[in-house]
């Protein structure tokens, strides 16, 4: 028996088991996909590189597995996905040209023509169309962010809740906790492999994510959308963009508990010019961890970067009373000495197997226990960036924030919540002067 796959269907085993929860698997998954019968329909929302490479693992599932519909605001984005796909998985990629859409309504169409909806866009619009999906009773894997301020964050939790009371999978992007070699570093921790947790460091550094530079055709807006991830109205920023897979995995460590309160600092000091909009390129924050519950006191320091020439890292430092784990490298040093030497698979085909072998069985699988959590963490971090406050878990929560215009509201004849100074740059949020309530809606 292939041990990759024993302990794949182990940790499916595992992770379901609250989902399911009860839940009659099978006779509440009819709407969408009854179990076991024919093709697997699927459609993207998004046809950018992270939805294109969340297809392609979809359709590496099964050869019942078909890509049905596709949509994305922008004409040329839906036609070359299209055709990059067609050319790798020839006949499961099955879009019509009535089934290919590029305007701000296609959602809907894609959401109708498949089982399965793959949603990877710009960050704001991930709940609208989780909630649409869900509601629509079908599958759905959603990337992340799982919102970019708190009010979307609430909005997606409410939709992996409705999906687990309608008995639909929704698979969160998050892939660390796919991955096989995670998960058992991650249980030796919890087991007490370097006694109690006193402090994490967790490193995002990069250079700049995908610039894309302006396009004189295009207004205002439709530059912003082309740039979205540079503009925090439609991405949120990179502790909630990148950052959170970190966060994610600290909440996992911890048994998903939340810190009490963080502070943080970020701004900008080398990414200036448009193409950058008015995101920060650097952040750090501190989340505080009060002791609590017979547990002790102790901090994350996590970390994120945007600009080239410098010391790039993507990993966490995890330090006990008895050791320290290098979790990048699955590896625990200290009073017992250990490295993860098992099986290895691809984290992002793990998720898409998730999903669609949940479909064809029947059994929903939710990542709605985790997802939303993480995400309102990195929110909370980037605004305490921002705002340069004191900011706590108990007042981010409940927050009526949001970034911008609702996502109902958003499109191309949308005026942008910021434009460019006569040097090009875009206004940023000022630690000390921006307050949270720049954010609330009134």
């Amino acid at each position: 028996m292939n041990p990759a796959s024993t302990t794949r269907r182990t940790f499916l085993k595992q992770t379901t088991a609250a989902g399911m929860a009860g839940v009659s698997s099978l006779s509440l998954v009819r709407g969408a996909h009854a179990a076991g019968e024919g093709t697997i329909k699927v459609g993207m929302i998004g046809c950018g590189g992270r939805c294109s490479g969340a297809a392609h693992q979809a359709l590496h599932a099964g050869k019942d597995v078909k890509l049905v519909a596709m949509t994305d605001i922008f004409e040329d984005r839906a036609r070359g996905a299209r055709d990059r796909l067609k050319s790798r998985m020839g006949d499961q990629v099955d879009v019509s040209d009535d089934n290919l859409h590029w305007d701000f309504e296609g959602y809907r169409k894609v959401i109708d023509a498949a089982d399965v909806v793959l949603i990877a866009c710009a960050s704001k619009f991930h709940p609208m169309y989780a909630e649409a999906a869900v509601k629509a009773g079908k599958h759905v894997f959603v990337e992340k962010p799982h919102g970019i301020d708190p009010m979307g964050v609430r909005r997606m939790q409410a939709a992996c809740d409705l999906a687990r009371q309608k008995g639909l999978s929704i698979v969160s992007g998050l892939h660390s906790r796919f991955d096989l070699g995670w998960q058992e570093t991650i249980k030796r921790l919890q087991e007490g492999a370097i006694g109690e947790i006193t402090s994490i460091q967790s490193m995002y550094l990069r250079g700049p994510y995908q610039l894309v530079r302006r396009n004189p055709k295009l207004s205002e807006t439709e530059y912003q959308f082309s740039n979205w991830y540079h503009f925090r109205w439609l991405s949120g920023d990179d502790v909630t963009q990148s950052l959170v897979h970190n966060l994610d995995r600290c909440l996992w460590l911890l048994g998903e508990r939340k810190p009490e309160w963080c502070f943080g600092l970020g701004g900008r000091s080398a990414s200036f010019g448009e193409v950058y909009g008015d995101m920060y390129d650097h952040d750090t924050v501190v989340y505080e961890y009060p002791e609590r519950d017979g547990k002790p006191a102790m901090r994350i320091y996590a970390m994120c970067r945007t600009q080239n020439g410098c010391y790039g890292n993507g990993s966490d430092i995890i330090v006990g009373t008895k050791g320290t784990c290098y979790l990048g490298q699955k590896r625990i040093v200290g009073e017992s000495e250990w490295r993860y030497r098992g099986p290895r698979r691809n984290a992002y085909q793990e998720e898409q197997d998730a999903l669609i072998e949940s479909v064809r069985q029947g059994k929903p699988f939710n990542s709605g226990d985790y997802m939303a959590g993480s995400t309102m963490m990195a929110v909370m971090g980037q605004l305490a960036t921002y705002t340069g406050a004191r900011t706590t878990w108990t007042d981010i929560e409940p927050a009526p924030l949001r970034f911008g215009p609702a996502p109902e509201e958003s499109s191309f004849e949308t005026p942008p919540p910021s434009t460019p100074d006569a040097t090009g740059n875009y206004p940023l949020p000022m630690p000390g002067i921006t307050q949270l309530s720049t954010f609330t809606v009134k």
